[in-house]
């Protein structure tokens, strides 16, 4: 497939997915979701693919996500095509976490929301000097999903709670730190990287691509979440949303002031709902359980009037200024939050 918004390839020994809607910023539908889907379902069973290789077209980025507009759309019609788009994007990526054959995601670029799920849930996760990765839900009304509740609290300390509550972007050196990407490579090699690795003999095993990227990666610098990561561990440390605000006031570097800032102008319903989401990831045992919890959240946003209202500031009347209900964290009922933790009917099939 040369065509279209996704372009499936083989090159030698390599089974290659292209992004193909590079002016969106290569975000998701549901069928890139079901195309996607079907590929990896057919490399891994081709002898003849030694490994798969996850891109995206255009100078900007990998994946920005889900089609928010879309989704907007769906909820306002009351049709299935976002409950639908979300069950198939969760188990792709279910799919990924667990491909049978080396996966290799190149995230060149702006990677965020959908963009994580298609990428670090993957075997070999590659940053570049232009990666801007980032969860940033709560700034539209909406919560970490793609299984980033499973992801983030295993970052190191509490910098998975700092992503996911912020929504801000980090680049390359903060994302290998925090166990979302692996490796380094400037991306004026990526394209010599995809030509060894079609090179590479049948039958290679994660260990020969690991030795591949290696050959082309670079140490990364310190990032900035490293440089504040007491001040992150002592704010992002509590169980309420209010604790958190509470402790970032007692700090007194711009770092912390800057944060405060930033989850002030975030829908106080996500910020409670995500910090929830994000300690009961912690506490689970596998991606799949956090995938089934993530839907019926996501199921419960299409009554939600923070995510029309922040999906109309983002992106339909791109005014930036969501007027959120409740506007205060203070103000947000612990029944609002519990709503949203109903399980999904019917339950995510994996």
């Amino acid at each position: 497939m040369q065509d279209g918004e996704v372009i499936i390839e083989r090159r030698g020994t390599a089974g290659i997915i292209r992004l193909n809607r590079p002016r969106a910023l290569n975000s998701l539908t549901l069928p890139m979701i079901r195309t996607i889907t079907e590929a990896l379902e057919a490399f891994a069973g081709d002898a003849g693919v030694a490994s798969v290789v996850v891109t995206g077209e255009g100078e900007r980025g990998f994946c920005a996500g889900g089609d928010i507009r879309a989704l907007h759309e769906s909820a306002r019609a009351g049709d299935d095509l976002a409950a639908s788009f979300w069950r198939e994007e969760f188990r792709l990526n279910h799919m990924i976490a667990h491909y049978p054959k080396p996966y290799v995601a190149l995230m060149d670029g702006i990677t965020m929301g959908g963009g994580v799920g298609l990428s670090s849930h993957g075997r070999h996760r590659i940053v570049t000097e232009h990666t801007r990765l980032a969860m940033p839900e709560t700034g539209i009304g909406y919560l970490p999903d793609i299984g980033a509740t499973w992801l983030l609290p295993r970052a190191p300390g509490e910098i998975g709670t700092w992503l996911g509550l912020t929504g801000l972007d980090i680049g390359a050196a903060d994302a290998i730190h925090a166990g979302l990407a692996d490796l380094q490579i400037a991306s004026s090699r990526l394209g010599e990287v995809i030509d060894a690795l079609s090179a590479l003999p049948l039958g290679s095993a994660p260990g020969d691509v690991d030795a591949v990227l290696r050959r082309f990666s670079e140490p990364p610098a310190e990032g900035r979440l490293q440089r504040n990561a007491a001040t992150i561990d002592r704010a992002f440390r509590f169980d309420t949303v209010e604790e958190i605000f509470s402790a970032l006031s007692g700090e007194r570097d711009e770092f912390a002031g800057e944060t405060r800032r930033v989850l002030l102008t975030r829908s106080p319903t996500s910020l409670k709902l995500a910090l929830h989401l994000l300690r009961a990831g912690r506490r689970s045992a596998s991606l799949a359980e956090c995938l089934g919890r993530e839907l019926g959240a996501c199921l419960h946003m299409l009554d939600n009037p923070d995510f029309f209202e922040g999906i109309r500031a983002a992106v339909i009347d791109k005014d930036r200024n969501p007027k959120w209900s409740p506007a205060s964290v203070e103000a947000v009922e612990a029944a609002t939050v519990e709503r949203f933790l109903k399980p999904a009917e019917p339950p995510l099939s994996l």
